[in-house]
């Protein structure tokens, strides 16, 4: 049985468990008087906290229950914010403002004068936004724009397609990719310009590169761009999270360019170099995002998201890093959309990492945590009629601040035609701010919105679903084994195309597409963001004269680094190296030279 069999087993025994505790707190009298006494001093000690008008409320909302029983199963089978199995979310208080007194009804009927009102502090907010655009400038100059108002900087780089493939601009072919889709990167100076006036060993500051075949790479040149401004002492102060993630890759988004197990082995090189050198990097991000956005239901995505994780933690594992190093680090990346399992899927896959993790690899309560960024859906964006989209973002953002995300980056109502120009970018953030900071929905009171019996309903019919998905990939040999059998990539494309029938078929409503449309088919002028040649060719001249300046250093330094992975040891200190004076593609070329390139499965 491999580990994933095992999770399957542990989920099962500790739903069992839950069921015998409800039992001991029924009928052993002393362990039910332990929980109520506990459960009565926890809901004591809750702070209260007012609203604008007045109305106080609890800082955390539980259950009116006194029922022993029903107590151990809150407790046991859901968890309190913060506590196993953390249902309810990773940590104890999530979005809420500061407490403070109510301003706006005082006894006089009249709110205190703005002087006497002092400074409250501010958590972080959980708004990741997202950018990727031509060259290292306009990127750096649209992530500038973004943060304007924003007292925590929280970056996510969208590259272009020559970058996520490991490929330099000036390869044959690719000259009008360059800075489509997203941001061109072929050098450590260009990624001095991505970043430039951020500071990035700030507690303030955090980077996300959407990037996995060439991670690695890519994770060494912004290593050594943080080097180049601010010295190594950066290093273990870096925040951030690379996503790395070559199962999804293989699964659902194609952009894989070693061979699967050289890929994983240059993971795990950063991996170990990242968890040691680097406390506060995330170095691989999980992502079910793609793997939804390329068609998957909503139980596969967080299924295959979920059995990829724990494949991680064995290989990360076998190389002998231990779990309470690596375990921290492991971050997750989910899709929302609008279907009824979005209600609960982060919630039931947050409980299933944490047990998975405690009762199979023996992780303590840092390493059970599943840290979670959550972005509302792409595929859910519809061209026609297309400012509907501001609905449909604004709902799954709800639906995602129910699930207690740890951040959350909100899509704009024009992708269906163009990277998002800046008028849209700014309303999908107001978006969020609308929710968090305008309305009174999640900033006074945790557990605002979970627990109805609906809900209840969802989790465990997701759950279930999860474990069933679980145990077919079990069945065909592990993660990797089904990898190879194209399990996962199959049921996806299935998934995609019976989502497809629905909408042709009219039994998936799509508003102002296959239900009440306007009747107008004409697509809107809508400005579409391209990259100007002059940009493209100045991308081109750049990286030439990088080549030009460095090249008797990168013969030597690519020497190095094909020596070290040919001996087998782990080359990410050796690839910091040769990223200093090496192009993304010059590095890739020559490991490809040594590895080979990754051949889909057929």
């Amino acid at each position: 049985m491999s580990k994933l069999g095992q999770v399957v087993g542990s989920i099962e025994n500790y739903n069992k468990f839950v069921l015998d505790q409800v039992k001991r707190a029924r009928t052993d009298r002393q362990f039910g008087r332990e929980l109520l006494g506990r459960w009565n001093d926890t809901k004591a000690k809750i702070p209260v906290t007012r609203t604008p008008t007045g109305v106080p409320l609890p800082r955390l909302a539980l259950p009116e229950i006194d029922d022993p029983g029903e107590i151990a199963r809150y407790l046991f089978a859901e968890g309190l914010p913060g506590e196993f199995p953390f249902l309810n979310g990773a940590y104890r208080e999530m979005y809420l403002e500061p407490i403070r007194e109510v301003e706006s009804f005082e006894k006089n009927g009249e709110p205190p004068q703005r002087s006497s009102r002092q400074p409250l502090p501010q958590a972080e907010e959980p708004t990741r936004l997202f950018s990727g655009l031509m060259l290292a400038e306009d990127t750096n100059e649209r992530f500038h724009y973004l943060t304007r108002h924003q007292r925590t900087h929280r970056l996510s780089t969208a590259f272009d397609g020559p970058t996520l493939y490991g490929i330099d601009s000036d390869a044959d072919g690719v000259f009008g990719k360059i800075g489509e889709g997203g941001v061109a990167i072929d050098t450590v100076e260009d990624m001095v310009r991505l970043y430039d006036g951020f500071d990035l060993g700030s507690p303030n500051f955090s980077a996300s590169m959407t990037i996995s075949g060439p991670a690695p790479v890519i994770m060494a040149m912004y290593i050594a761009a943080a080097k180049r401004r601010f010295g190594t002492k950066v290093i273990p102060k870096l925040r951030g999270t690379i996503q790395a993630d070559i199962f999804k890759e293989v699964q659902a988004q194609n952009e894989t360019i070693f061979p699967i197990e050289a890929s994983l082995r240059f993971l795990t090189d950063m991996v170990e170099f990242t968890t040691q050198e680097m406390p506060r990097w995330y170095p691989i991000s999980i992502s079910g995002y793609h793997i939804g956005e390329a068609g998957s239901t909503p139980v596969q995505q967080a299924a295959y998201t979920l059995s990829n994780g724990f494949a991680y933690a064995e290989m990360f594992a076998a190389r002998g890093i231990p779990v309470d190093q690596f375990g921290p680090r492991l971050s997750f990346f989910l899709d929302c959309g609008l279907d009824a399992e979005y209600i609960a899927l982060a919630r039931v896959s947050r409980r299933i990492w944490a047990i998975g993790m405690r009762d199979v690899f023996g992780a303590g309560p840092r390493a059970q945590l599943f840290k979670l960024h959550t972005q509302t859906s792409g595929r859910s964006l519809i061209a026609a009629e297309f400012k509907n989209n501001l609905t449909r973002t604004a709902a799954e953002l709800v639906l995602a601040y129910m699930n207690a995300t740890n951040s959350c980056h909100s899509n704009s109502a024009d992708e269906p035609f163009t990277t998002p120009s800046e008028e849209w970018i700014r309303l999908a953030a107001h978006g969020q701010a609308i929710l968090l900071e305008e309305s009174g929905i999640f900033k006074h009171t945790m557990n605002m919105l979970s627990g109805s019996p609906g809900m209840k309903a969802v989790e465990r019919a997701v759950e279930a679903a999860i474990l069933d998905e679980f145990r077919e990939i079990e069945r065909l040999g592990g993660v990797l084994a089904a990898v190879e059998d194209r399990y996962q990539r199959s049921q996806i494309q299935n998934a995609a195309h019976r989502y497809e029938q629905q909408i042709y078929n009219g039994t998936r409503p799509i508003i102002g597409l296959n239900r009440y449309r306007d009747g107008d088919n004409d697509i809107p002028e809508v400005k579409l963001a391209r990259t100007p040649r002059k940009k493209q060719q100045l991308q081109v001249d750049r990286l030439a004269k990088f080549k030009k300046k460095n090249a008797d250093k990168a013969k030597r330094a690519l020497d190095k680094l094909a020596d070290v992975v040919e001996r087998g040891e782990n080359c990410f200190p050796v690839l910091l190296e040769t990223a200093e004076v090496c192009s993304l593609g010059q590095i890739t070329g020559r490991l490809q030279e040594i590895v080979g390139r990754f051949r889909p499965m057929v």
